[in-house]
């Protein structure tokens, strides 16, 4: 073995782990928001977790983005540290799934079917498949199937450098007393967990060790304990995501480290006792990539059946070793690390934004009730609400605009634009919320109060403010287009009775029925009431483009109004007759 073939050992590592990087983020681009979904369904049935664990680990080809995945969702607060434990069970045992397709690259047969299994057969195939669905496709989604297959091909090619690179080691004479040392369990153990730490990831140095394994030179004794090692090295990732985060998030790591620190000890334990009594024969034969894969499963599947029954001791291990501290720790709207897996991190951010819609709707409706009949905890209770809203727009604008950076789908494009149109409207509806509750007091300190006939005509429009904002926050949250569609008629009925009311005030005034000083706070009662209804007309607008998306907001507004479709007058007249001032 020469400096040549060192070099082709290290770029068929680097092939392997770029396509296996590719690989990774296409795959998570086709589940999209089903991640999330598949997620929300989390129960406290253990064996429930471990599939989910599991499914979720195969479809991103990626234990140690399931586990900063998860630190990132304990860290949010969207998952507690008990329902993570048998996701990180199931996440070990999906990861085993490319030790098998890896084990293709041993397989030898004349037959032609049997042959094309192999990598090298097979790999330029899939690649040229990938690459024209890359070039000749528009869809995104056939173009992240080509990626997603180029990858696999580019992992493969890679695998098949790394064999051919090690196959001059079997006449080493150098390599085979090297050897001798790793018939050192806890060496060899030691040796798997620092490899896999290294380069980060348990599927490539598993691969290595199958690469290795086709020289002949590698016996189950040596192997072993190596495969056992790498699985601890896999949590170097989880580890390093860890830091800076809550001690809930933390204990993650702890779980994730420990399940696979006690399985290899009782796994070593139990092997080496049995062959010890039984004297196995098979430990000094050479493994293959097949039986490497094979002992891959079979360890991570022990271990899983081994250490279920002991999800609560795992948590409360985890809980002595990240003991909980006096100090309160910061909560965290969304975490960064989340942005690691874009759909995910999509998803989060509409969850987090239906939040702020319902605050801002309840902030809004506080306001309306407690104008009139002014109430200082109402007041305390509203400006809690507003400052929730603001802190939550800092982040999500923050982390919206770092998101629309990486490469999303088109679907996630536009609801991280539509996102980041929103959330200014929601806050500035719970800063009109503010101001109202702001006039109420003013009126009650200066001992004003407005004639029956005007509370009687903000009552009315106060109904209609309380039905829009319903309106645009359920469509917001349900992306319902139809009840989008109702927002715009009921906006111009509240444009048309502030109007009204203004009118009203001005004739009372000329009749010496009411208070100039009261036309102050009328006026900016109805900009504010005025204004919040143009808010949820944009949100509206927003939620009708998600679905158009080529539908520009001016250009639907401009075309409602002129053509008038018989579904926006039927509305109208339906809200018009609806919100009718007293006296009219």
């Amino acid at each position: 073995m020469n400096i040549f073939s060192i070099c082709t050992l290290c770029g068929g590592l680097a092939f392997f782990l770029f396509g296996m990087h590719v690989m990774s983020q296409s795959l998570e681009k086709i589940a999209g928001g089903r991640l999330e979904i598949t997620l929300k369904k989390m129960t406290s049935n253990p064996f429930k977790s471990l599939a989910l664990g599991a499914g979720i680990t195969i479809a991103v080809q990626s234990s140690s983005a399931m586990t900063v995945m998860l630190v990132g969702l304990v860290n949010s607060g969207i998952m507690q540290l008990e329902q993570t434990v048998g996701v990180i069970m199931g996440s070990n045992i999906g990861t085993t799934l490319t030790a098998w397709l890896l084990s293709t690259a041993g397989i030898e047969s004349d037959n032609v079917l049997v042959s094309m299994l192999k990598p090298e057969n097979f790999a330029p195939v899939v690649a040229l498949v990938g690459i024209a669905m890359l070039m000749m496709s528009k869809n995104k989604k056939k173009q992240d199937i080509g990626t997603i297959l180029v990858g696999f091909s580019v992992l493969m090619y890679g695998m098949e450098l790394m064999k051919n690179a090690v196959s001059p080691l079997a006449e080493m004479e150098g390599f085979s007393e090297l050897l001798t040392a790793f018939k050192n369990p806890i060496l060899s153990v030691l040796f798997g967990a620092l490899f896999t730490g290294v380069i980060q990831s348990s599927a490539a140095s598993v691969g290595v060790l199958q690469a290795l394994s086709m020289t002949g030179a590698i016996s189950y004794r040596m192997a072993i304990p190596i495969i056992m090692g790498q699985n601890i090295g896999t949590c170097v990732t989880a580890l390093l995501s860890s830091i800076g985060v809550n001690k809930n998030a933390k204990r993650v790591t702890v779980v994730h480290m420990s399940f696979n620190i006690i399985g290899t000890m009782a796994c070593l334990t139990v092997f080496y006792g049995f062959d010890s009594l039984l004297h196995f024969t098979f430990v000094d034969e050479s493994i293959g990539a097949v039986e490497i894969a094979a002992v891959h499963s079979i360890f991570n599947i022990v271990t899983t059946l081994l250490l279920l029954p002991f999800t609560n001791q795992l948590v409360k291990l985890a809980k002595k070793i990240v003991p909980d501290s006096e100090e309160k720790e910061n909560s965290v709207l969304i975490d960064k690390r989340l942005a690691a897996t874009p759909p995910l991190a999509v998803s989060q951010c509409k969850d987090r934004t239906n939040e702020m819609a319902a605050k801002a709707k309840d902030a809004l409706q506080e306001a309306l009730l407690a104008i009139f009949d002014f109430d200082e905890k109402a007041v305390r209770s509203i400006e809690k609400k507003e400052q929730k809203i603001d802190e939550m727009e800092d982040h999500l604008s923050a982390f919206l605009l770092e998101l629309s950076s990486v490469s999303l789908t088109d679907s996630d494009s536009r609801i991280v634009t539509e996102l980041l149109h929103t959330i200014s409207d929601f806050e500035r509806i719970s800063d009109h919320a503010v101001n109202m509750i702001e006039i109420g007091r003013q009126i009650e300190n200066n001992a004003q109060n407005f004639s029956e006939n005007a509370r009687a005509d903000f009552a009315t429009l106060f109904a209609a403010l309380t039905e829009i904002s319903e309106l645009t926050v359920k469509a917001f949250i349900k992306d319902d287009r139809s009840i989008a569609l109702k927002v715009e008629p009921l906006e111009e009925v509240i444009d048309e009775l502030t109007a009204r009311i203004k009118d009203k005030h001005i004739e009372r005034l000329r009749k010496r029925e009411c208070s100039p000083e009261l036309g102050v706070y009328l006026s900016d009662l109805l900009i504010n009431c005025e204004r919040v209804s143009d808010h949820c007309s944009n949100i509206a607008v927003s939620v009708i483009q998600l679905d158009k998306a080529n539908l520009s907001s001016h250009v639907y507004l401009n075309r409602l109004k002129a053509e008038r479709t018989p579904q926006f007058i039927e509305n109208y007249a339906a809200y018009e007759n609806k919100y009718r001032l007293a006296s009219e």
